[in-house]
């Protein structure tokens, strides 16, 4: 609002300097644009002032990354479909009562404080000196987080996986191989409406074809992602980072399979639309192990929240961890104080395999010998006080393994269910552009 607020002061000025002028030469006189609409999504108006915002932070972000910038025209037009695809979405959340409070927020945005090693108030500080509005910043995490949960609630939590499904994953040789592979991919998606014609076929085949070209030519494939995907990340240059290979999308795992590191696809076709890979890096390919290593242990854990600020969190932990020190049962203290549904077991977690709890709280655990605790350990729930009781290696059960399946099917059916469902909603939006009256 501030970058606005400077708008709106600096036309004021040109528009009395005008009025001055035109006192003395009338025909000299020009309009003088504020703000204007640019396009309307069902009854919500995207105005010229928001694109123009997004593109700026959008070309520092790419440049950061050193992407080189498509034409400005073509980023306008990717960076427009994006706003309408966020509005469509956070519409649908206020109509469904999907909301992100300000405890939850502020808790995320510690995280990302945390993330970039400071205290919220540099933070802060860090994003105006960048040209970044607290207040705007704060709402954009809230639609991004509201995003996130829309998503978990319309598709994640309505993707179902059969004990079918799960057998046949376990019996084909090549899935167990795969679980360990990990690649680092990048796509293009050129999506076609729900119910496309012949001509809309051709048309965005024929946008495939060309950006398959520029890439054959030798042009940066993160360019030309940002110059015709319609994916959601297609303007951080179509990463969708490294993942196990059975981890990816069935379509792109298939096609992935015999790529190496630099390999681009030839156009893949889904219903949701138009596809192209490539490889950036894989690395591994060793089989699921047949044994794994747990860990049995427990915990206290004070949350940090609107009642319980950080620095109070950290000074009752470490208090507590005083008490342990002097011979306090870590059970009792457990059950009087831990905020997490263990406390009324004393704090046990239970057998814990690599890979359950958060890189934070592993990494502290795996560092602990038996009957040791740990000093306080901060992840994204609050502090922890850790405690290893005792270690195993075990043979990974037939239970385990069908858990492993279930998790890595349904990941990858929510990432292309997730792409079908954006599509649908698109194109039952009422979208109106106004972008030709520019």
């Amino acid at each position: 609002m501030k970058q606005f607020r400077i708008l709106l002061l600096s036309a004021a000025l040109a528009a009395t300097g005008a009025a001055a002028q035109s006192a003395r030469s009338p025909s000299a006189v020009k309009p003088i644009e504020i703000d204007r609409i640019i396009a309307v999504v069902n009854d919500e108006a995207i105005t010229l002032h928001e694109l123009n915002s997004r593109l700026a932070v959008v070309e520092r972000q790419l440049k950061a990354q050193g992407i080189q910038l498509p034409p400005r025209e073509v980023l306008e037009k990717q960076l427009l479909e994006r706003l309408i695809i966020d509005r469509v979405q956070i519409q649908m959340a206020k109509d469904t009562g999907t909301r992100i409070d300000d405890a939850q927020l502020d808790a995320a945005l510690r995280r990302i404080a945390d993330g970039n090693r400071l205290t919220m108030g540099e933070f802060r500080v860090a994003l105006e000196k960048d040209g970044f509005g607290w207040t705007k910043f704060r709402e954009e995490v809230r639609d991004e987080m509201t995003i996130a949960r829309l998503r978990e609630r319309e598709v994640e939590s309505r993707t179902s996986v059969s004990d079918g499904e799960i057998d046949n994953y376990l019996a084909n040789p090549e899935s167990t191989a795969a679980a360990n592979e990990e690649l680092h991919i990048a796509h293009i998606l050129l999506r076609l409406p729900e119910q496309a014609n012949p001509t809309q076929l051709l048309r965005i085949r024929g946008r495939a074809e060309q950006a398959l070209e520029q890439l054959r030519k030798g042009d940066d494939f993160a360019k030309v992602a940002a110059s015709y995907s319609d994916a959601t990340d297609a303007l951080t240059g179509g990463s969708i980072g490294m993942r196990p290979l059975d981890r990816l999308p069935s379509l792109y795992a298939e096609a992935a399979q015999n790529m190496k590191a630099g390999d681009v696809s030839a156009i893949l076709r889904s219903p949701a639309g138009f596809h192209i890979i490539k490889v950036i890096e894989r690395r591994g390919g060793a089989k699921m192990p047949q044994s794994q290593r747990q860990t049995l242990a427990r915990h206290i854990l004070i949350k940090i929240n609107e009642l319980v600020p950080e620095f109070e969190a950290l000074r009752k932990a470490k208090a507590l961890k005083e008490r342990l020190d002097n011979g306090v049962d870590f059970a009792e203290l457990a059950r009087l104080n831990s905020n997490d549904a263990s406390a009324a077991k004393g704090g046990e977690l239970g057998w814990l395999f690599q890979g359950d709890t958060v890189p934070e709280f592993e990494a502290a655990m795996d560092k602990l010998a038996i009957k040791e605790t740990s000093e306080p350990v901060k992840t994204q729930f609050g502090y922890h006080l850790i405690q290893v009781l005792e270690r195993r290696v075990e043979d990974v059960s037939q239970e385990r393994k069908r858990q492993v399946a279930r998790q890595v099917l349904r990941e990858r059916k929510a990432e292309e269910e997730h792409q079908e469902w954006l599509r649908q909603i698109r194109d039952r939006a009422y979208v109106e552009y106004r972008v030709e009256e520019r």
